[in-house]
């Protein structure tokens, strides 16, 4: 059967289906000889070159960028920036708010990737929507996008992925499947697994609205996190991996939902151990932490400096010696390392972070 098939045929299943009948469907193919067999073809290629590539960048860069871990004169405390509405409690209004000042002129696609490429990166890896819930491309599903929100007026996604390709290098996409500060059924309302993994603090939008509240996280996952994910995956061409981060609040069967769209619509493409449950093709451990390595395939996934997202405070950057340690280490455990960057309100990787990728590419040359 055809990928274009398959897709459709996905689409008619997920939309007619109740969860419950979609969920015991996963469950009857799970138990037969044919989804019991080994990877596809696209996927056994990808995992090979995945194992292969060691090496990698991520980026995160939205509106929050904007504010730089600052709100109101006063620095929060968490050294995340890119939780800054969460963390300030920004109301939803005035957050919405800072996509009018969202105008990088500076921002240049193909420099970001030349770096990354020149540094020995085999990979990019950007955030398509983190859990501020704005989409960093053009999204049909929301117009809380760079597209038709900001002044900007440019599809990022689209722009990277050209300019990645063109380098040289695979393109992958972040997708916060769970939490959205933007969506009154956004998730952040922890299950058991959820609390398991990342305590039990409730992590909902609880400052624009009440805890209390009619709440159901399967109106957010039907309305927007769905849709959205099919369009990351449709819109793009091939993905070499999508990167879901913080299940807290979604369940196993809506996992497994997720998982089938990314196997009909890019059977290539790999899907990270933090989708939940347990469900990806390679394992992820927590932030700046080394993979262990006795999973198979996994990634080490960390920061330059202390912050995700841009935060000109934080000079607390790693050394080249520092990182250079970090990717040996993985390279001995068969780990990839994904070293992040923050790029500026104007759209460039900062000065520090420039240095760094140009000493490593000069030891790599050496």
């Amino acid at each position: 059967m055809s990928c274009l098939i398959f897709a459709w045929l996905n689409d008619i299943i997920i939309a007619m289906m109740t969860r419950r009948d979609f969920a015991c469907s996963l469950a009857a193919l799970a138990a037969s000889p044919a989804f019991a067999e080994e990877d596809s073809p696209q996927l056994a290629h990808t995992k090979k070159w995945f194992k292969e590539a060691q090496f990698g960048m991520m980026a995160h860069w939205g509106l929050y960028t904007l504010l730089g871990g600052e709100w109101r004169g006063a620095s929060i405390k968490h050294k995340y920036a890119e939780h800054i509405m969460s963390v300030a409690k920004i109301p939803r209004a005035e957050y919405a708010a800072l996509a009018k000042a969202f105008n990088p002129v500076l921002f240049d696609p193909k420099d970001w990737m030349r770096r990354a490429r020149d540094a020995g990166m085999k990979y990019f890896v950007f955030t398509s929507k983190h859990h501020d819930g704005f989409a960093m491309y053009r999204s049909k599903v929301s117009k809380y996008n760079v597209v038709d929100a900001t002044p900007f007026k440019r599809d990022v996604v689209e722009e990277l992925a050209e300019a990645c390709r063109a380098a040289g290098l695979r393109f992958g996409l972040y997708y916060s499947q769970d939490l959205d500060w933007d969506e009154p059924d956004g998730g952040g309302l922890k299950n058991e697994e959820g609390a398991r993994r990342w305590g039990g603090r409730d992590v909902r939008n609880t400052w624009d609205w009440p805890k209390d509240r009619d709440y159901d996280f399967g109106r957010y996952f039907e309305r927007k996190c769905k849709p959205q994910v099919k369009e990351i995956l449709t819109q793009y061409g091939d993905l070499c991996l999508i990167w879901f981060d913080v299940p807290s609040t979604i369940s196993r069967e809506q996992c497994l939902e997720l998982q089938s769209m990314v196997r009909a619509y890019q059977p290539g493409c790999l899907i990270n151990g933090r989708l939940g449950y347990g469900i990806g093709d390679y394992s992820t451990p927590g932030d700046n932490m080394i993979a262990d390595g006795n999973d198979g395939l996994c990634e080490t996934v960390g920061t330059m400096n202390d912050s995700w997202g841009y935060r000109p405070t934080d000079v607390n950057y790693k050394t080249v010696e520092e990182i250079k340690a970090i990717k040996l280490r993985c390279a001995a455990i068969g780990s990839n390392y994904m070293l992040n960057i923050g790029p500026d309100p104007l759209g460039r990787i900062p000065a520090r972070g420039v240095e760094i990728l140009e000493s490593i590419n000069r030891e790599k040359e050496g």
